[in-house]
């Protein structure tokens, strides 16, 4: 009997309305920078990345994700979700959320502040207090 081979990921292009949306939101934060990734758009602040989307897809159709950064009851909470949201396999403090015509835009502009917040240096994140309610004061 012949063994099947799993599905073969293949990169694709992220929607655009996906990429504006959290363009707009990653880039309002103070110094951050959107990079090409190894597959999708990264945004960083000094070199350390706090969002990162992707469109992955195989002969059963195509997904987008959101991969960011959460600390505290917020992270613990968010693993324990469930879809949309799951635990990548990497990192302490990394979450990883699918995207799709549902998606509350809101919700991940919190979840991308907060990402910031958790990734930048205390000085920028006195700075972004104020962009919304999530990102706390050190």
């Amino acid at each position: 009997m012949a063994k099947t081979r799993p599905s073969r990921l293949e990169y694709s292009d992220i929607p655009d309305l996906v990429l504006s949306q959290i363009r707009a939101r990653a880039m309002a934060m103070p110094e951050a920078a959107e990079v090409q990734a190894w597959n999708g758009r990264r945004w960083v602040i000094r070199r350390r990345s706090f969002a990162h989307v992707a469109t992955l897809g195989n002969e059963e159709g195509e997904a987008t994700y959101l991969i960011f950064r959460s600390s505290g009851d917020e992270l613990t909470v968010l693993w324990a979700t469930g879809h949309p949201f799951f635990r990548p396999g990497w990192g302490t403090n990394v979450v990883g959320m699918t995207l799709s015509e549902d998606t509350d835009w809101e919700e991940v502009g919190e979840l991308i502040y907060d990402s910031y917040c958790v990734q930048a240096p205390q000085k920028l994140v006195a700075l972004a207090v104020g962009t919304t309610p999530s990102c706390r004061a050190p």
